[in-house]
């Protein structure tokens, strides 16, 4: 007997069997007639294991599924939905990667679009002493010479090898702490320096300048007309003396080039030099300084320690 067709109110009918469906259906569960697209396209396009139905004439007799026929399931064998369209791990990857260039354009042309403002330019003013270095040492900082000519410590009396311990009242322990003064002091202000030159504690007033007037003191030295001064020694060969205990002071000649001036003038190997036309001869760096910035043919007058006997020495001055 064929099972009771039971329609309700919404319900379809199959056009090519004519068995009830719902209308959400769009393939008919008893012949499988295809009747539109719609959600459930692909979820009963299957006959349900145990259905009964004629096969002789399916155009004629309906399909009806048995009561006890059990839903589809997913399976070996049974129809597969559409594919996925979730993308795999790589593709992910290559996305983000993508949005994270785009998002980076987008933000430097924003960035270009924005005006900026003008550059603020601060000049730090800093002062100098016009030494060729500062190094810390027992008791605060020392220099090798004094530079260029006219300096700022030139003109305070400063030679090579004093040790500065204060400048403007505030102790001076390691080269940094004179740096750090002289980046606070203004250019132009005549500070106090407190030094020692052998054993004995000194002062004197210091101008302090700017690097552009120490640079442009440098420039004019090195183009003067009359070139630079010749003596005939040479710096790496020459020993720092020392002695508080026999109160000598002064650089030892150990080399002396022969025809040189200093040769012809009777300036001897083992010679200690203590002045330089009445300035402190104390390292071997202060000794060139002032033989380069000596006038060429002027006479200068060395004093020197030989043998324990203090001379001075008049010595033309070569062109170097």
């Amino acid at each position: 007997m064929q099972p009771q067709q039971n329609f309700s109110a919404g319900d379809r009918v199959c056009t090519q069997c004519g068995s009830p469906m719902p209308k959400e259906m769009r393939f008919c569960r008893s012949c499988g007639n295809r009747l539109g697209e719609g959600p459930a396209e692909y979820t009963a396009t299957v006959p349900l294991p145990g259905a009964t139905t004629s096969r002789s004439n399916p155009g004629t007799t309906p399909f009806y599924p048995s009561v006890n026929a059990p839903l589809i399931t997913a399976g070996a064998g049974a129809y597969k939905s559409k594919r996925s369209s979730r993308f795999g791990g790589m593709t992910w990857i290559w996305i983000a990667l993508v949005a994270v260039f785009a998002f980076g354009g987008l933000m430097s042309g924003i960035k270009r679009s924005i005006p900026r403002p003008p550059a603020v330019s601060i000049a730090q003013s800093r002062s100098y002493l016009g030494v060729n270095d500062l190094d810390t040492t027992d008791g605060g900082v020392t220099f090798g010479n004094v530079e260029p000519p006219g300096s700022a410590a030139d003109k305070a009396g400063l030679v090579g090898g004093d040790i500065i311990t204060s400048i403007d009242g505030h102790p001076v322990n390691e080269a940094v702490d004179a740096l750090d003064l002289l980046a606070h002091t203004p250019v132009g202000k005549t500070v106090e320096v407190t030094y020692l030159r052998d054993g004995v504690l000194k002062t004197t007033q210091l101008t302090t300048v700017s690097k552009e007037q120490n640079d442009r003191l440098a420039r004019e030295f090195a183009q003067r007309p009359e070139g630079r001064g010749y003596f005939g020694f040479e710096r790496e060969r020459m020993t720092r003396i020392n002695d508080p205990s026999s109160k000598t002071y002064g650089v030892q000649i150990d080399y002396v080039e022969r025809n040189s001036p200093a040769e012809l003038f009777g300036i001897k190997v083992g010679d200690i030099i203590t002045d330089f036309d009445n300035i402190p001869i104390r390292t071997p760096h202060e000794f060139l300084s002032r033989v380069r910035r000596a006038v060429p043919l002027s006479i200068v007058h060395i004093t020197v320690l030989r043998e324990g006997q203090k001379m001075i020495i008049p010595v033309r001055i070569g062109k170097g």
